[in-house]
């Protein structure tokens, strides 16, 4: 019997998103997995700067998977590229007798350790990373840099692994001729799925005291200023205008769309930008801002909605929007959410141009006319985009190093 390949996982921490993927690996009998965390942050109370509050996450992060946590050279309590430094990494993996290492993100000093310690140690390196060509403004000076990084990184590179569309061309542009293998961003699309339909929808609405049949727009993300809660606000101001009369938009699209209902604005998150958003609706009666709400709830407000908005610049993915439609409620996400190309379709949902305004007013108009419609095609949509091509693609990507080690 072939023995099964002994593959490391190193991140940063444990991320609520990843645990049940590596549960689904771990389950897998030709893989024989352990994941090396840097630091234990996120498994008790700590202070997340982006939802500018403490954070404890009610789902399991360690569950169903061999995992250890290395010693730490520097650990402040946040991830960045200087935190955390584990000791001890070239011990860890040479110890290990691994076959394959895996690192998730290339811009920390612990994952470059570990590229450099796997390289000397003779352990094909697998590279997954959320970055995308588009995602930001970079000086002349600071992509030459670039480059050269990534050919001094090219070598220790056995295969990346990317996530979605832009991810594969931003390896094709730095990594050109390194082997892919697609891993897509996933979450638990079945948990998700199951959570929503048990959903007791009319009790949260009573709970949040929504009226009857309004029909509901719900924002869920940290409130940063590069998230643009500001942007769905002002569009949400548009189709109440718009229900007025007010002579720059089309009234009759209002009639067409909601049956003269007017829909509500729910915001769950916490941030830095909370206090800006809030002075920006004291007039709309119909916005909720409804403060930070853990993963184990959030099944419960994507089922009440009819749709889900993203308007994020600088989105790197957004998983978020993951979630929205494996609870079957469709989205809208602006351009520069990094996966619109692949989640975002004619029957998911609509995209419109970062920062464009009216084109998300109007984008709203046509998913509120008809909320239902899309509800099962989204959900659907998800069964292709699943922990199945997650964990083909890994075991296509180590099939590949281990054939290319023994030859």
């Amino acid at each position: 019997m072939t023995q099964p390949i002994r593959l490391a996982y190193l991140v940063s921490h444990p991320i609520q998103y990843q645990a049940p993927l590596l549960r689904r690996i771990a389950s897998d009998p030709t893989i024989d997995l352990t994941v090396l965390f840097g630091s234990d942050l996120s498994t008790r109370p700590y202070r997340d700067p982006g939802f500018n509050r403490d954070i404890t996450w009610d789902t399991p992060l360690l569950d169903g998977y061999r995992h250890e946590f290395l010693q730490p050279l520097r650990d402040t309590g946040h991830i960045s590229a200087t935190s955390p430094i584990s000791r001890g990494l070239y011990a860890r993996l040479k110890f290990g007798r691994f076959d394959a290492l895996w690192v998730h993100g290339y811009a920390s000093l612990n994952s470059l350790q570990a590229i450099a310690a796997a390289k000397l140690l003779g352990i094909p390196v697998l590279l997954r990373a959320e970055s995308w060509l588009a995602d930001r403004t970079r000086s002349p000076l600071k992509l030459a840099a670039k480059r050269a990084f990534f050919q001094l990184l090219r070598p220790a590179i056995a295969a990346v692994l990317p996530i979605g569309t832009r991810n594969a061309a931003y390896w094709h542009h730095y990594l050109p001729n390194t082997p892919q293998f697609l891993m897509p961003y996933a979450i638990d699309n079945d948990w998700f799925a199951a959570q929503s339909a048990a959903a007791h929808t009319q009790q949260l609405r009573t709970d949040l005291n929504l009226a009857p049949n309004r029909p509901i727009i719900l924002f869920a993300s940290k409130l940063q200023p590069r998230k643009h809660a500001d942007h769905l606000i002002a569009a949400y101001r548009n189709l109440l205008a718009s229900k007025m009369g007010a002579p720059h938009l089309a009234s009759e699209m209002w009639e067409r769309t909601t049956t003269n209902t007017t829909p509500y604005l729910l915001i769950i998150g916490d941030g830095e930008d909370r206090s800006r958003l809030e002075s920006l609706t004291t007039d709309l009666e119909g916005v909720r801002f409804l403060g930070f709400r853990n993963q184990s709830e959030l099944p419960t407000y994507f089922a009440l909605a009819d749709v889900f908005v993203l308007p994020s610049r600088h989105e790197p993915w957004g998983l978020i929007v993951n979630e929205a439609l494996a609870s079957g409620c469709p989205a809208i996400v602006s351009t520069d959410c990094g996966c619109a190309p692949d989640l975002i379709t004619p029957t998911t949902g609509l995209t419109y141009p970062v920062g464009d305004i009216p084109a998300l007013t109007a984008a709203l108009h046509r998913i509120l006319a008809t909320p239902t419609n899309l509800r099962p095609t989204a959900q659907h949509h998800m069964t292709t985009w699943s922990f199945n091509e997650d964990l083909a693609g890994l075991k296509a990507a180590l099939a590949h190093i281990t054939l290319t080690t023994n030859n």
